[in-house]
C-alpha cells in the first residue's frame, strides 16, 4: 500500500523547531489550505482545512530559518493517523466539544512565495520558479 499527501497553502503561524532526544531537529508549522466554489444557489462558498506538519532533520532546520507566517509552502508527505481510528486524530476542547486534527510527516517541502512576499525574515532560499501556463523554463531559470 502506498498514499502521498500534496499540499499548497499558507502558513499560519511562525515555525516552531524543536529537537529530539538524538539532537534530530523537528519543526512543526502550521499549513492552511483553502478552496473556493460557487453552490447550486450562486453563492460563493469557502472552506479552510488546516494541517499540522512535521518536518525533520537539515530540512526543519531550514524551514525554520526561512519561512514565516503567510508564507505559501508545497508539502509532499504522508498523513500521520490515529492509531486507534486509523482516521485523523480526534480531540476534546477544554469547552468539550470535539475536534480533529490532520497531521502530516514532510518529505519535502518548497518554498513558493517570492521574496518580500508575506512575511519574510530575509528568506527566499528555496523559491522554485514556476512557468506561466503553455510557457517553458529556460535552462538558466531550472532549480537544479
Amino acid at each position: 500500500m502506498y498514499q502521498r499527501l500534496v499540499l499548497v497553502g499558507n502558513l499560519g503561524r511562525d515555525p516552531e523547531m524543536r529537537y529530539t532526544p538524538n539532537g534530530t531537529a523537528v519543526t512543526q508549522l502550521s499549513v492552511a489550505t483553502s478552496r473556493k466554489w460557487t453552490d447550486a444557489s450562486g453563492q460563493l462558498k469557502e472552506e479552510t482545512a488546516w494541517f499540522r506538519v512535521s518536518v525533520f532533520g537539515k530540512q526543519a532546520e531550514t524551514c525554520n530559518q526561512y519561512l514565516a507566517k503567510g508564507r505559501k509552502v508545497l508539502v509532499e508527505g504522508d498523513l500521520v493517523v490515529d492509531e486507534k481510528t486509523g482516521g485523523p486524530r480526534v480531540y476534546q476542547r477544554k469547552d468539550g466539544t470535539y475536534g480533529a486534527s490532520f497531521e502530516v510527516r514532510a518529505n519535502t517541502v518548497r518554498f513558493l512565495s517570492p521574496k518580500g512576499e508575506g512575511s519574510d525574515n530575509g528568506g527566499g532560499m528555496g523559491v522554485t520558479p514556476i512557468p506561466s501556463e503553455g510557457g517553458s523554463m529556460s535552462e538558466e531559470e531550472l532549480p537544479f
